[in-house]
């Protein structure tokens, strides 16, 4: 075994204790962990490799039940969605109300029960097949981490994971139980989201991890402390997975607009039951029967019901195209998108790379030069995207040399390096190497970066090889050079570099970038592409791919600080190079701070961030588990082209939910006002619940489901409860009068034992008509659907009138000629208001 080189000549000791926050630079990977020479792909196999527990010894904890079991909660349990859709207080309010007709009323009467019961199966359903969904692709996009048993590691579901399991850990994988770490190769776990820090934390053998934390470089083994419920990710997951619609503008707003309705409606209620049932005593029953018939309108609860509804749809519609939606909010919140950020690798261009290019600098052997990077490809246990493409080109022309140390890829440092014993003859020498970005290995007017930035204006990434300066030996000099070890991931390493040769790679471009890149631009979305790469390389690709403003071209090294100046600096600017991790996150920020809606997409460890701090985070399927976790939306597919269809849907819910939400509560404010008008003018409510239950139908219940499910790209806006209220409430002061005026000229013509029929047709046909022109409206911009949808209501009303066995069933007969003309009359001129009132609030009340 070959002897271990220190890491730092003039640090700790390297068992000594060693201050956090080294994430910027990263320690060099130890030399005594030898590379499997079978799996050079895998993690690395220290001294002294520890085998895991033997599957006796699984079985035994099995039996004891310490086993990692907790259930995927990617949505709620069936019982929770049945309790939800059933016990709430306007079914409550609505089933009493039932029960009481259903002994005073025939059954044409209680049919807005039937409704009530229709609809909340219909949510329950909708929810079950969601949650059937949510389960299902929960697992699909659920990591398997790799276990090490009997010597031999394994993938397994974080369900099998039993106590005091052996567990490997590599660059973006998620910590899934708490536990110690046993092996360490150059381990850096990211626990900003546990601790709100930001800077990784170097462990060691020893140090405790907690599940919730992320890899960021390195690798290393721990063993399971605490599994089940009892590990915090437990806790963590099934919080953060929960099927809800916590801080929804939309649910918080209909939840407004209910309370105040609630208030509203007990005084009303009360005052009509008194006119009912003491002033007027009429007939018990028929007293009883108007009287509910004036409470139940007041109820939209419909609108709750729907907008559940809403959401679960788009839920299934979303998972049929392989995308996980983690939290409902995040639906709404993709209406509401007007900057999207998106990260250039993994997302505008495909994973994979190829060498296109190998230029050796300074008279340098082309032969040695593909030796070294060949042998730094090995170094990596875990190679990156571009180290990956340079395994794939030179990995059968490596060097077999022995690794003394390596230095991973870091996105903040920009390079990785490794140092190497080369054997010469009788004696053996020691050089460092180091590949990375070139504007930072070397200085910026070094001779070497000529012809770069021209490679970059083609979109191709450009890497520059390195000997490591800070005392490396050349080849041919005798003896261990132990300075290269100890300064790879020092500033000396960088100032010395000798450039050796550039590796020019070829980045491929998602087939359907182009067209969503377009498609965000036809729907006023800002796209902003934020990348650690070089600035000018990622404006090539973005131009290549037609995104407006690409040559607005911004280093993100020259970014101001202060957030308001660097607010004003992205909102001029499309594409942003070398941006670090940190700066991913500081940028949404600053955009969040001039009031946009922000979503972001990545893929990477160090998307994790601005993925959390993002109104709507978008993570790919092929991402680490750290971007899976912390996503709201999850591309189980890959495919940069969802995301369309994904906001799509976001707008389809919201907007179309505000639009019908205006339906619903029209009818509240005119129910409201004709029991206060019928309290006032002790009168017979006019209206039994039948003929309100048949104009819910016709105007609000069937129209309102297919809005609801309609197509709608316009961007909603906020301020939901004012943008519905403002329309609503003249809407419905307008359908009340006009029907009340209309009922109280037909108690003046009609005269006899059943004039009150005749008056409750009269006010029914008026305040369907002006139902009906609110429909009309509410419908617009027309397309063929929707003016058949408006038409085939209006043609079933005048089916009810015309057929005898319907017009019996809901007590609608219109008697003569005169009153129902008039009716009419009122209705027009109320439809004209309806248009003068809707176009007047509209320049008046902007919203």
């Amino acid at each position: 075994m070959m002897q271990r080189a220190k890491i730092d000549t003039d640090g700790p000791e390297p068992h000594g204790p060693e201050p956090h926050g080294r994430g910027s630079h990263g320690p060099i990977i130890d030399a005594g962990a030898e590379l499997d020479p079978v799996h050079p792909m895998k993690l690395p196999r220290p001294s002294g490799r520890h085998t895991g527990l033997t599957s006796a010894e699984v079985a035994r904890h099995i039996a004891r039940g310490e086993v990692n079991d907790v259930p995927v909660r990617s949505s709620r349990s069936a019982v929770e969605i049945v309790r939800a859709n059933v016990f709430t207080r306007f079914n409550a309010v609505i089933g009493v109300l039932w029960v009481i007709m259903s002994f005073v009323a025939p059954i044409q009467d209680t049919l807005f029960g039937y409704v009530i019961l229709a609809n909340t199966g219909i949510g329950i359903i909708q929810e079950l097949r969601a949650k059937r969904t949510l389960d299902g692709l929960a697992v699909i996009g659920e990591a398997k981490p790799t276990v090490r048993r009997d010597g031999v590691a394994t993938e397994i579901s974080t369900a099998r994971i039993v106590l005091e399991d052996l567990i490997e850990l590599g660059p973006g994988d998620k910590v899934v139980v708490d536990g110690e770490v046993v092996e360490a190769e150059s381990l850096e776990v990211d626990e900003s989201l546990l601790t709100g820090e930001a800077d990784p934390v170097l462990k060691r053998p020893g140090d405790s991890l907690m599940s919730g934390s992320f890899v960021v470089v390195g690798g290393g083994a721990f063993r399971a402390t605490k599994v089940g419920r009892d590990a915090y990710a437990a806790r963590l997951a099934e919080e953060a997975s929960r099927f809800t619609l916590v801080d929804s503008e939309l649910r918080n707003g209909i939840s407004t607009i209910l309370k105040y309705v609630t208030w509203m409606m007990i005084p009303t209620a009360l005052g009509l039951i008194v006119s009912q049932l003491v002033v007027k005593q009429t007939n018990f029953k028929d007293s009883i029967a108007r009287t509910v018939g004036g409470i139940v309108p007041m109820i939209p609860e419909g609108l709750v019901l729907l907008t559940s509804v809403a959401f679960a749809i788009g839920v299934i519609r979303l998972a049929r195209k392989q995308c996980l939606v983690q939290e409902l909010p995040a639906i709404e919140g993709l209406a509401r998108v007007d900057v999207v950020c998106l990260d250039k690798t993994g997302t505008l261009t495909e994973g994979g790379m190829n060498v296109s290019e190998l230029r050796v600098l300074g008279g340098a052997d082309e032969t040695y030069v593909r030796k070294v990077l060949g042998a730094l490809g090995k170094s990596d246990p875990r190679p990156n995207a571009s180290l990956r493409a340079v395994v794939d080109a030179f990995g059968e022309e490596r060097g077999e040399w022995p690794v003394r140390a390596a230095l991973p890829f870091s996105s903040v440092r920009k390079y990785s390096g490794a140092v190497f014993s080369e054997a010469e003859g009788s004696g053996a020498l020691s050089s460092g190497w180091l590949l990375g970005a070139p504007d930072v290995l070397l200085p910026h007017d070094d001779p070497a970066l000529a012809g770069i930035d021209r490679l970059n204006e083609q979109g191709l990434r450009v890497l520059l090889l390195a000997r490591a300066g800070g005392g490396a030996e050349a080849p041919g000099a005798a003896g261990t050079a132990g300075g290269g070890a100890h300064a790879l991931d020092s500033p000396e390493a960088v100032a010395g570099a000798e450039a050796t040769a550039i590796l020019v790679l070829e980045q491929r471009l998602r087939p359907d970038a182009a067209d969503t890149l377009a498609y965000f631009a036809q729907q006023d979305v800002d796209a902003k592409v934020i990348s650690g790469d070089n600035a000018v390389s990622v404006a090539a690709v973005a131009g290549k791919l037609g995104l407006p403003g690409a040559e607005r071209t911004v280093d993100a090294r020259l970014l101001p600080t202060e957030r308001e100046e660097m607010a004003e600096a992205i909102e001029g600017a499309t594409v942003f190079g070398r941006v670090t991790p940190q700066q991913k996150r500081d940028m949404v920020g600053a955009l969040q701070s001039r009031g946009h809606t922000v979503a972001m997409t990545g893929d990477g460890v160090n998307d994790v961030l601005a993925l959390k701090d993002a109104d709507i985070g978008v993570s790919m399927g092929s991402g680490s588990e750290a971007t899976r976790a912390v996503a709201q939306i999850v591309l189980l597919n890959n495919s940069f082209s969802t995301l369309p269809s994904v906001v799509a849907e976001g707008r389809r819910v919201i907007g179309n939910i505000t639009r019908v939400a205006t339906l619903f509560l029209t009818k509240t404010v005119y129910s409201v006002l004709l029991a206060i008008l019928v309290a006032c003018f002790q009168v017979e409510y006019p209206f039994l619940p039948r003929h309100l239950t048949l104009l819910s139908t016709l105007t609000i219940g069937v129209p309102a489901f297919f809005l609801a499910l309609a197509p709608n790209t316009e961007r909603a806006r906020p301020n939901f409860v004012r943008r519905v209220m403002r329309y609503s409430i003249p809407s419905g002061v307008i359908a009340g009068t006009a029907t009340f005026v209309a009922y109280m000229l037909a108690r003046h013509y009609y005269s006899g034992p059943d004039a009150l029929g005749a008056e409750t047709s009269a006010a029914t046909l008026t305040l369907f008509l002006v139902s009906m022109w609110v429909l009309a409206i509410v419908a617009r911009p027309y397309t063929w659907w929707r003016i058949g949808l408006v038409m085939a209501m209006g043609a079933a009303f005048l089916v009810v009138l015309a057929v005898p066995a319907l017009q019996h069933f809901f007590a609608l007969k219109l008697v003569g000629t005169t009153m129902p003309w008039l009716a009419v009359g009122i209705a027009v001129v109320a439809s004209a208001a309806l248009e003068f009132c809707w176009r007047w609030v509209g320049r008046r009340f902007p919203v």
